[in-house]
């Protein structure tokens, strides 16, 4: 069933198939064309909320996961794991239209039940045990959020009206081994989540005696982290999966059930935002109505928040098809030894999207592309294998060099525009979901 469309509480930082939706059914999982994961079998979702810095100002800022400087392509690490409760014990892929949350964003403090003992805290560096709740001192090589979900399935629902319900951790002591209790006796495959935050490069910032990290769910101490999952698997694959790549090595490529995306492939995979509030940058307030608080009582809502509304796509291009006849093409790919538009190029510290579109347009050319913030480059053919896709956003998200609220580009990838011929001047318009 289709489920309600509203906008979360609080930002979660979102990965997999491109068909994520405010209504998202596993049809429309099924048919995304593209996935942020490696394999290309899943077009399952999974996300958690984003972790901020706060300043000493009170001022926010987001803290991309380790690797990702710009906070671009930041996801996470999901593991399939084989936990069964005997030898010989047939574990369970999920069907079709499954989904399930795992822990409490109201949650700010140890409550001491499995639920809360599947949430946990490497800090990486520090030569410290891990933590239910976020650590009071610098982690060297990054915080790493963790969460288990729980892997007992009732048999009947796909769903429930908490999303916890219809699931169950095992019976015991342990929440990651076990038996699964009577309640719930169908064992399936474990879910687990690890998300590596670089929160080493504010080490200079700390104040008080306090650690400095918050939730976007306004909670400071990481008992209210959570994550959740929507099946988009195919879920035969899934199956054969579950029964025949039973290696803990951890590598995929060890599993010849499932078929992989390149990295070019599955960094090339976003979607654009339906809703119209700041995410990124410096902030005076977390998003949406979401209070610093640290317990240690359940976070309540706060009454009278106005609430976000879910719009079109915001466009991720500069529309010059009234002011100059150009048209955004989409995002295409670029190579270092084989650039995908080599007639004519240009660099500029104050590079924008104008800039470039005037630069190829006086020399004659048709397509002009901008590429890793301040790099310009011209052509009058734009080869097939290096196009924007039809149903791919692309990687296309480093912001101008003489314009940060135009984007430019990014490593490997050029924001194409093209000359307008004819009286049609139309931008590229994105679908996440292939053609029935």
């Amino acid at each position: 069933m289709p489920r309600a469309a509203y906008v979360a509480g609080h930002l979660h930082t979102i990965s997999g198939g491109s068909g994520f939706g405010p209504k998202m059914t596993f049809q429309q999982a099924r048919a995304s064309r593209c996935s942020s994961c490696t394999i290309k079998e899943d077009m399952s979702n999974y996300w958690t909320p984003q972790l901020y810095f706060q300043a000493q100002n009170g001022s926010f800022i987001p803290v991309p996961v380790a690797g990702d400087g710009d906070d671009t392509n930041g996801g996470m690490t999901v593991y399939y794991l084989q936990r069964p409760g005997s030898p010989n014990e047939k574990l369970y892929g999920f069907p079709e239209g499954f989904r399930m949350l795992a822990g409490d964003s109201s949650k700010r403090n140890f409550t001491g039940g499995l639920d809360a003992k599947a949430v946990s805290f490497n800090c990486l560096g520090s030569n410290k045990a891990e933590t239910n709740s976020m650590p009071k001192y610098n982690c060297p090589g990054g915080l790493r959020a963790q969460i288990f979900f729980p892997s007992c399935w009732d048999g009947i629902h796909l769903d429930s009206a908490n999303h916890k319900s219809h699931m169950s951790y095992f019976s015991g002591t342990e929440y990651n081994t076990g038996v699964c209790p009577s309640t719930h006796p169908v064992h399936t495959i474990s879910i687990f989540f690890e998300i590596l935050y670089d929160t080493d490069r504010f080490k200079d910032q700390w104040y008080g005696n306090q650690q400095p990290f918050v939730f976007s769910n306004g909670d400071n101490t990481g008992y209210g982290f959570h994550g959740d999952f929507v099946n988009g698997w195919d879920v035969r694959v899934l199956q054969k999966a579950v029964d025949t790549c039973t290696s803990d090595s951890g590598q995929v490529e060890r599993c010849p059930a499932v078929t992989q995306f390149t990295a070019t492939e599955y960094k090339a995979c976003k979607i654009p935002a339906i809703v119209n509030e700041q995410s990124d940058g410096w902030t005076k307030t977390l998003p949406g109505c979401n209070p610093v608080t640290s317990g240690p009582e359940p976070a309540k809502p706060v009454a009278g928040c106005p609430a976000a509304s879910i719009g079109s796509p915001i466009p991720n291009y500069v529309d010059l098809t009234s002011s100059r006849r150009w048209s955004y093409a989409g995002c295409g790919t670029d190579g270092p030894s084989q650039r995908t538009l080599s007639g004519a190029s240009t660099t500029s510290l104050d590079m924008t999207v104008e800039k470039c579109v005037d630069f190829c347009s006086a020399k004659g050319f048709r397509y002009a592309g901008v590429e890793y913030r301040n790099e310009c480059y011209c052509d009058n053919k734009l080869g097939a294998d290096r196009a924007p896709q039809p149903g791919i956003y692309g990687n296309c998200n480093m912001k101008c060099a003489g314009n940060d609220r135009e984007l430019c580009g990014g490593p490997g990838a050029l924001s194409i525009y093209q000359k307008c011929t004819d009286s049609s001047c139309k931008n590229y318009q994105f679908n996440a979901q292939a053609s029935s």
